[in-house]
């Protein structure tokens, strides 16, 4: 069983930027990764917001510059999922699905996944209308209509992007008003021939024998039903942490991501949280970014007084 001094689980801007801090830091570091580095930066289309590029970047490109920065240090990367972390500060292991490696500190930085809707048929649609990534899939909807569920940035961003692809684009929200920035609102509404906003609704069926051919909108507030005849349903109404795999001793908040102080230590000695995976306000590449540096410098100086 090989041992390092610091094993960060997940490969997000959090993961990357903690495990390049710990690497320059003079730390040994296991970094799994259990699909391409970037995490959700890479179902991003374009980021507007991120400091130092004006014009905005691709998600794929800023994913790529951030693994890059990793190249030449001491660390060491792993494609496997890991399914388990035990032990103690100083003595942690890692259980992935080959094998387990020893680590004095753990830095997790899983982020999250897409929640579902909840509505039948979803996830048998899922991959024949129904996704959770424009970026991923919205070129198969070229020229057809589609709907997009969701309030905040994620939704608006990737109407947005759609809005470039589809015929007719469906922005359909549970309330009245968005929590997404009023920039993004902005432009969409600027597109009264291109998008749709369909307030104060919810997709309460789908509709489709092989594939998705319409989904039913009801407002919930008159109980009005709807049928909207779209292919495709882009599905943003928030996310999941990915924290099956801690102890239960780490402490979460009730919508399950763990709970951290200002430095990204959890309530147990030697395991530190960054990122989205983290209970916090602003899930951003830059927020994420910064949370990594922070829960790195952490656990270097809690490195040092382990070995005073």
């Amino acid at each position: 069983m090989s041992s390092v001094d610091a094993i960060v689980i997940g490969s997000g801007p959090a993961g990357i930027t903690a495990a390049l801090y710990l690497a320059r830091s003079g730390c040994s570091v296991m970094l799994y990764e259990q699909m391409a580095a970037g995490g959700q930066v890479l179902q991003t289309a374009e980021l507007e917001n991120y400091p130092g590029f004006p014009k905005g970047i691709k998600g794929y490109e800023l994913a790529d510059l951030l693994s890059a920065h990793l190249e030449g240090l001491n660390v060491t990367r792993s494609s496997e999922a890991v399914v388990e972390v035990s032990g103690h500060a100083g003595a942690f292991t890692v259980k992935t699905s080959k094998g387990s490696v020893t680590g004095k500190v753990v830095v997790v930085c899983t982020g999250a996944h897409h929640r579902r809707l909840g509505v039948t048929g979803e996830s048998w649609m899922q991959g024949k209308g129904v996704s959770y990534c424009a970026l991923c899939d919205g070129n198969f909807f070229r020229g057809q209509p589609v709907a997009v569920v969701g309030g905040g940035n994620s939704a608006l961003e990737e109407s947005l992007y759609l809005a470039k692809l589809a015929s007719k684009v469906y922005v359909i929200h549970r309330r009245d008003a968005f929590r997404g920035a009023r920039i993004y609102l902005d432009k969409l509404e600027a597109m009264p021939d291109k998008v749709e906003i369909v307030r104060s609704s919810t997709v309460t069926a789908l509709h489709g024998d092989n594939a998705l051919e319409g989904v039913t909108v009801t407002n919930v507030n008159t109980g009005e039903e709807r049928r909207l005849d779209v292919q495709g349903l882009f599905i943003y109404v928030g996310f999941e942490p990915g924290t099956a795999f801690l102890p239960a001793a780490v402490e979460r908040d009730a919508q399950g991501f763990i709970v951290t102080d200002a430095e990204m230590r959890t309530n147990v000695p030697g395991i530190f949280a960054a990122g989205d995976v983290r209970a916090k306000l602003c899930r951003q590449v830059i927020t994420a970014a910064g949370d990594g540096a922070t829960a790195a410098q952490a656990a270097f100086v809690f490195l040092e007084q382990l070995h005073a």
